[in-house]
């Protein structure tokens, strides 16, 4: 299989130059020539399989030989040795944990693959990769704690100032070793634009072979769709269930975009949900036809205050920028603060289930889509990180004190190390061309 570049002015790749890349010369995000689709044998012999072996069977539809079955296989089990639990709240209502990873998100599931791709890949080509990264929270820690001591490989974290949670900041400025972490004077937009400059400066290609591990990434998004799948074969094999309704806490669009190629290989999905914050520049285009992304708005979702989606090119892709037809698959929701705290604490007095934020946004969203459309298709809420990450907000919402898995106690003791620098193309420049090869 070869990947080829949304904007259409790049030379098709195989997955090492496309993961080695993370983006095309031409600035434009890289999709598989085709999307393989699961045979009906193929997918019954998938519905008691183990999340590994379905993981193992669209990784290798991807991958397409590039990497020997055995050492793929070892890959997929030593990326996810955790559960994936899938939780039912009420009759036809799930919450599909996604926070089981040693960084307690749903990124881990991208990140993990990604460095194990990254490292093998790197080797092969005898090349120190430098990962460049811009994260609005869990990705950075994801990243980092993905990366940490994956040979031939080094990563340059992003992440606006004063706008991701606390224990999120430690996670992300504290894995040390081949991980450094740049605090940058603005918000994750101004962070995307940094990193998408440096993938287009002549000068910084020379000197650096620089990927990234964004879901910009095509081997970030693609394992994301392993959960997909996986939640809707084991909602049919244990409870009967089939064509769900995915709700999806959505920021920067890699989630959904995963959601959407799961589909397009034949998993059975009936609908999704684009959940939204304030940010709903996506909403909005699903409603309107008209995209028209407005600067970042700061929410308690703070990992989806993203304005202007990177993935939303690949949506539309996907879609032969037909609007109509992204409409029938997806519904935009955008949620409001207010909102947010009063699912939380609606959540927790129905069945007592904590649930973060960026869940909650989620979990209200499939509410009025069942209001408004009178569906009653099972539904499935992504919950994408552990309550605990955002402490302070879940504690106002429910007035009490939260438990913290010690795995995070362990990460607050630590000292933060990160370089502070502006909005200004010239200081990450700098920064990056003084690193030792």
């Amino acid at each position: 299989m070869i990947y080829f570049s949304t904007n259409k002015s790049s030379t098709p790749v195989s997955i090492k130059k496309a993961t080695l890349e993370g983006l095309a010369p031409d600035g434009g995000l890289y999709v598989p020539s085709e999307i393989p689709v699961f045979s009906a044998p193929e997918m019954q012999l998938l519905e008691d399989g183990s999340f590994n072996n379905i993981a193992f069977a669209i990784a290798r539809k991807f991958i397409c030989g590039e990497i020997p079955p055995d050492q793929l296989s070892d890959i997929i089990d030593s990326c996810y040795p955790f559960e994936t639990p899938l939780v039912e709240l009420e009759k036809g209502t799930f919450i599909e944990e996604l926070f089981s990873g040693p960084t307690l998100a749903f990124k881990d599931y991208g990140a993990r693959f990604l460095a194990r791709l990254t490292g093998y890949f790197a080797s092969e080509e005898r090349k120190l990769i430098t990962v460049l990264v811009a994260t609005s929270g869990d990705t950075g820690s994801a990243v980092a704690y993905g990366f940490q001591g994956i040979q031939n490989t080094r990563v340059v974290l992003l992440y606006p100032s004063g706008k991701v949670s606390r224990l999120q900041e430690q996670q992300l400025t504290t894995a040390g070793g081949n991980v450094q972490a740049l605090e940058v004077q603005g918000d994750f937009d101004d962070c995307q634009r940094l990193v998408k400059q440096a993938f287009t400066d002549p000068e910084l290609k020379e000197r650096l072979t620089l990927t990234s591990a964004n879901s910009i990434n095509i081997s970030r998004l693609i394992p994301q769709s392993f959960y997909y799948a996986w939640a809707t074969l084991h909602l049919k094999a244990q409870y009967g269930l089939e064509q769900p309704v995915f709700s999806v806490p959505s920021g920067n669009y890699g989630n959904l975009t995963a959601g959407v190629l799961a589909r397009m290989m034949g998993f059975p999905i009936g609908h999704f949900i684009a959940a939204s914050n304030a940010n709903d520049s996506v909403t909005r285009y699903l409603d309107e036809g008209r995209y028209d992304p407005h600067p970042t708005i700061p929410t308690l979702s703070t990992a989806m205050d993203v304005g202007n989606p990177s993935n939303f090119a690949r949506l539309r892709h996907f879609y032969g920028n037909d609007h109509h037809a992204m409409g029938k698959d997806i519904t935009g929701i955008a949620i409001s603060d207010d909102a947010t705290v009063a699912t939380i604490r609606d959540i927790f007095r129905r069945y007592g289930y904590v649930i973060d934020p960026h869940t909650a946004v989620g979990f209200r969203a499939l509410e009025e889509y069942r209001q408004t459309s009178g569906s009653r298709s099972p539904g499935i809420v992504l919950s994408t990180a552990h309550p605990a990450k955002f402490l302070e907000v879940i504690e106002d919402a429910l007035e009490k004190e939260i438990e913290i898995p010690e795995r995070l106690s362990v990460v607050l003791e630590k000292k933060k190390q990160a370089a502070m620098i502006g909005t200004d193309y010239r200081e990450l420049a700098d920064f990056l061309k003084h690193l030792e090869r």
